[in-house]
Formats: structure tokens, sequence, C-alpha cells
């Protein structure tokens, strides 16, 4: 395994008139070792913004079937928070376990573990159980999952104690993506829908994305990157009919 890589940097300038403005950073570092088409180790990615909060992860191969990722995140000068993931991936299952801000003194922690098992090559069952404890109080949740996939279109299921979650995504072509999600919340007694698409042109480096859900909230992302130069503009638009409220902005992605 070899340790050189490629590094990136890149930068952020958001100005807004209804909100603060603000300025980001980030800096992101990619590895020559690809066990997969979809992975590279390591990886460490960093954001930083003009306040000082900081956004970082790193991602690393333990062994050829042991993953890890951590992540550390502040807000200003004040530790927000911090994980651990550890992730084993067999042959037809992955188990992954997550430690969330584990606080020795105060005795509170969140554990999280994932189990998802391939039945046939295209179902794949699992279950997440969720434990938290704070201030000598403790429970648990546990979610049961389901996720079929087909050549073009992908369909997920998850039910636990709090509600459910149903996706579902669809490949039209090498161009055209689209995909809506369910989400009903029997604590709070809501329901939730979204619908969303994905536009992409390569011949002219265009990607275009757009939305729309229950509350008639409807928005478009249009990116142009500009060859040569390592630029990209992204124009953004949202409107909520319900709010009577409209949002627009651009941005310029160097790196």
């Amino acid at each position: 395994m070899s340790c050189t890589g490629a590094a990136k940097v890149s930068h952020s300038i958001h100005m807004s008139t209804v909100g603060q403005s603000s300025y980001h950073f980030n800096a992101k570092y990619v590895g020559d070792y690809q066990p997969s088409p979809t992975e590279t180790f390591p990886m460490l990615t960093g954001d930083v913004d003009n306040a000082g909060s900081l956004n970082a992860q790193i991602h690393c191969l333990l062994a050829d079937r042991f993953r890890s990722k951590a992540v550390f995140q502040t807000y200003r000068s004040k530790f927000l928070t911090w994980q651990v993931d550890g992730e084993y991936r067999g042959d037809d299952c992955t188990v992954t376990l997550t430690l969330g801000n584990p606080d020795i003194l105060n005795e509170s922690v969140i554990l999280v573990t994932h189990f998802l098992q391939s039945i046939t090559p295209r179902l794949v069952l699992g279950g997440e159980l969720v434990y938290h404890q704070r201030m000598g109080e403790e429970g648990a949740i546990f979610t049961m999952a389901g996720k079929y996939s087909a050549p073009n279109w992908v369909a997920t299921l998850n039910i636990g104690y709090g509600g459910a979650h149903a996706s579902y995504y669809h490949r039209a072509n090498e161009q055209i993506h689209v995909g809506v999600e369910l989400e009903a919340n029997t604590r709070l007694q809501e329901t939730s829908f979204a619908f969303g698409y994905h536009l992409d042109i390569p011949k002219a480096n265009v990607v275009f994305k757009g939305s729309v859900d229950n509350s008639w909230c409807v928005g478009g992302i249009l990116e142009k990157k500009l060859p040569p130069l390592p630029v990209t503009l992204a124009l953004g638009a949202f409107m909520n009919h319900w709010k009577n409220k409209f949002h627009c902005g651009f941005n310029i992605m160097v790196g």
C-alpha cells in the first residue's frame, strides 16, 4: 500500500441579505489504495468557516474487511460532537458499530449498531439498534430495514417504534434519475413526502437537480463546470408557497 495520494482545496463564499454571509475553506486528501471502484483509502476531509467552526472526517482501511471512520465537529470555540465508526464487511453481511459523544464523567453515550444480511442477490434485510444514556436516563430503539435492488431501481423500507420511512429511486437512463421518499412519524403524528430528480448533461458539463415536497417547497440547483479551469458555478432557487418565501443564490467552487 502506497502512502502517496492527491490533495485538493476549495473556497466557498456565501452572501445573503437575509442571513449572515459566510466563507468556507475545504481541504481534502485522497490516497491511492482503491479496494473497490467506489472506495479509496485513506481519505481526510476538513471544512472550516470564518467563525472557526470545524467539520472533519477521517476514513481508513484497517484490514481487508474492516473499515473505520472518525468525525469531529466544533462550533466556533466550543466542542460540538465526535464519533467513531467501525465496519465489518463479510461475503454476504455487513456489521457496523458507532460510538457517539462518549462522556465518562457525565456517564453519557450514544451507541448505534447496524446489521445487514443478503437474502438474495437483490434482497437485503437487517436492523438497527440505538442505545443512549445520559444523566441517569437510558433507552433503546430498534428499527427493521429492507432493501430491494433491481437493475434500474432501488426500493427501501424502514419500520420502527417512531414510524416508518420508505423510498424509491429509479434510473430512467444514464442522464435522468428520479426518486420519492415517504416518512410517517407516529410520535408527532406527521407524514412528509418528497420528490426529486437529477439530470446530467455530460456534453455540456451541466447537472440540474430539482425537488418538491408536501409543504409545496419547490427548489432547483444548476451546476455548470467551466473547463479547463477547475471552477464550478452553481445557481439555486427555492420557494415555499405556503409561507410565501423565496430564496435564490449562486456559488462559485474553485478546486
